[in-house]
């Protein structure tokens, strides 16, 4: 018997794993999921992960994201916001949705795209990933080139640069040069958690007009 995806159930916080699936399967499977869902998935050579996040995990995104937006305003540099859309290319039979992700340097490219396939798409200049139930799967974003990756842990923010097709830890951001984003995100982040989203930012947006 056939089971149908809308059968399957995944509660928040956890992970449901499926090997031997083919590219047309995740194909299938991401068009029957839709682009409006809690729902993200990591696949790599036919093994699919589909993980909900949970509300916690959802509102540290929209944090990072928020305060990602705010530097790149100040700074004067363009860019594009993708969200959680999925990167994959279906040569290196690589897929991943980051919880968010951002255009930069390569904002050019994808102007007025509303999907994008790396087959012909430059990969995303920062991708962000929110970590409180879950792994990373720095393999998927190795393989398909993402020069930046952000992971965001209950213990704070990690940096990772990709050096010869590899994540190497670092301090500091490319994108945001002489900016000290690991200590900034960690503190608007928990200002974020105690005194609100609207007045961390206030503060944050404070801290950029006298800073920057």
């Amino acid at each position: 018997m056939f089971l149908k995806l809308q059968q399957i159930i995944v509660k928040p916080g956890q992970q449901m794993l499926l090997q031997d699936i083919s590219w047309q399967q995740l194909e299938n499977i991401l068009e029957e999921m839709g682009e409006k869902r809690a729902a993200r998935i990591s696949y790599s050579h036919g093994w699919l992960e589909i993980m909900v996040p949970l509300p916690e995990h959802e509102k540290d995104k929209e944090y990072i994201g928020e305060l990602v937006r705010v530097l790149l305003d100040k700074l004067q540099i363009d860019f594009e916001p993708f969200g959680s859309t999925t990167l994959k290319n279906e040569r290196m039979r690589q897929a991943v949705e980051p919880d968010t992700s951002f255009y930069i340097r390569n904002q050019a490219a994808i102007i007025g795209k509303n999907r994008i396939d790396l087959n012909i798409d430059p990969p995303p200049d920062l991708a962000i990933e929110i970590d409180i139930t879950s792994r990373t799967r720095f393999e998927n974003y190795e393989i398909l080139g993402v020069p930046e990756l952000w992971r965001h842990t209950q213990q704070g923010l990690e940096i990772y640069l990709l050096k010869e097709e590899k994540y190497i830890k670092s301090e500091f951001s490319p994108n945001f040069p002489d900016i000290p984003i690991v200590e900034l995100v960690n503190e608007y982040v928990q200002q974020c958690l105690t005194i609100g989203r609207s007045q961390a930012m206030r503060n944050f947006r404070d801290w950029v007009k006298n800073n920057l």
